[in-house]
Formats: structure tokens, sequence, C-alpha cells
């Protein structure tokens, strides 16, 4: 098929390029830079250098949506700058995929949208945002299921747990694996904001990349994208230490404001809709990204 990938250079984006070349699709990546890496470009796909809160036009017969400002915490003292991006942005390759008569596969956030959760949630569950990151990709679904209505379109929108593994980037503070294993490879402390008692749903990228490429041409969601399984932080501090082979204890600072402090997946409707469903343990997981980790660095 025909297929866009908008932030097609960013740690999803490039990894999701990457499969649809291997399977012999038509790779167009949409991407300004502003967090993707030019060395995660797939030589086979094409390049739109483009920023998409701005309006632009693909020929595809799928857009995959994962250009966005991905940080909480930017969000919060960004607010305008997020909507730009994340609402703005959803909105324009909305209209892009329109006049191309193309479906949108559109990446919200569970860990984000749901706020506190109760244990393992399923879509159903009140949508209730405590970010202005996760407002934007509220506003986002509200915009798909909008066009589904009023244009007759199957767009559907894909809500991710906490994803981690090869390309993340250790800049953003969502990328709690990567910013963890990197520090631990140069020797420096790591820290825990709050007591570590904050619990996540750390889903592996290739098997998001797996749910996105299960998402083309179907319809219905949203769908959860996780694995259902909680992890707190100081035992994901202490997995990621036994993979790197380090003794270390971490470092504690204040909770941040808009950090929820229990969010899972309930991820039983994907499997039944999707036919899909996680495959890799945190635990493989980890050794996966530590060894892209080591070679990168070699």
């Amino acid at each position: 098929m025909r297929a866009v990938v908008t932030g097609g250079a960013g740690f999803i984006g490039s990894n999701l390029v990457d499969a649809l070349v291997e399977r012999g699709d038509e790779v167009t990546i949409v991407d300004d830079f502003a967090s993707g890496k030019r060395e995660y470009l797939n030589p086979a796909a094409t390049l739109h250098e483009h920023d998409v809160a701005e309006p632009f036009a693909v020929e595809a017969d799928v857009v995959f949506h994962l250009a966005a400002q991905a940080d909480v915490q930017t969000s919060m003292k960004r607010p305008d700058y997020d909507a730009e991006v994340n609402v703005v942005g959803t909105v324009n390759t909305l209209a892009a995929a329109h006049a191309a008569g193309a479906q949108v596969v559109f990446s919200s956030s569970g860990g984000a949208g749901y706020g506190e959760c109760p244990g393992p949630v399923a879509e159903d569950f009140p949508f209730l945002p405590l970010s202005p990151y996760g407002i934007a990709k509220k506003c986002g679904e509200e915009y798909l299921a909008g066009w589904n209505r009023i244009h007759g379109s199957s767009h559907i929108s894909l809500r991710f747990a906490n994803v981690y593994g090869p390309r993340q980037d250790s800049g953003l503070e969502g990328g709690v694996v990567a910013i963890f294993l990197e520090r631990m490879a140069s020797g420096e402390p790591t820290l825990i904001f709050g007591d570590g008692g904050h619990a996540r749903d750390f889903v592996y990228v290739g098997d998001v990349v797996e749910a996105l490429l299960a998402s083309a041409g179907r319809n219905g969601g949203p769908y959860n994208i996780g694995t259902g399984v909680e992890t707190t932080v100081e035992e994901l501090h202490a997995a990621c230490a036994k993979v790197a082979g380090v003794e270390n204890r971490p470092e504690h600072a204040e909770a941040r404001l808009g950090d929820v402090r229990r969010s899972v997946l309930d991820v039983s409707l994907a499997a039944r809709s999707l036919g899909w469903q996680p495959t890799v343990p945190l635990e493989e997981g980890l050794l996966r990204t530590w060894t892209w980790m080591r070679e990168e660095a070699s």
C-alpha cells in the first residue's frame, strides 16, 4: 500500500517506516526534525520535510499520524505550543488524508488520557487527562470521530501505553527507560520523581508497530495498546539495573505536576478486534534496548 508516516524520523515512526519498507510498501515520511533524527530515515522511503502545524498534501492509502509534541512536562509549560502541534497538526493531517481519500491511524495516549487508573482500564473508562498533552490527544480523537461522522471515513485511534525501545530519546522526560539506561551506561546517577511507587504500563516499540500495521484498513476503536501489566518506576529502575549489570540506588526528587500515580491499560479489545496482542515481556524488551544502545555507542 501507499503509506505516509508523519513523524517518520522519530522514535515510533522510524521503527514503523522500517517495518513498512521491509514488507514492500511505498512509504513517504513527513517530518520537520523538531525531535526526529535524520540518521533514523530509511533510505527506501521518500522524505517530505514539513511541519504538520502547517497545511500539507499527501498521496496515500493510509496516513499513520505519529508526529507530536510528546512530552507531558513540555505541555505543562507550553500548552499553546503543545496544542499547535498536537491539535492543529492533527486537523491538518485529517484534511490532507480527506483530500487523498486516505485513512488516518492516529497515535493517541492511554497513559496520559485516562488520568488515574484503579487497575487495567478498558476503552470505556472515563478519558480524563491531567495534562495539556493528554487534553490535546483527546481533542485529536474527537476530531477523528467527528470526521468519521461527517465524511463517512474509517479513521482509527490507538491509545498507547508507555512505549519504550530502540531510538527512544532520553532527552524527553517520557522516555524513562532511555533515561535510566543511558545514565547507567555512563555511570551517572539516576533520578526518580516521587517515591518510586508510580505505576506504568510499559509496551515495547516493536509490539506497537505491529498494532499500527494491524489497524490499517480496520475501523472501530479507539483501541488500547499496552500490556495490561503495571510496573512501578522503582521496579523498572531495578530491571534496568539488572540488564545494565550495575548496582546503584536512584536519587529521589519531588513528584511532578501532571504525573498520574497509576496508569495501566486493558488491551483485550485490540486482541478481539485487531487480532493483536503484545509479545515482548519487559525484561526482554529492556535487553533489546540496552543492546541497541551499546551498539550505537560503539
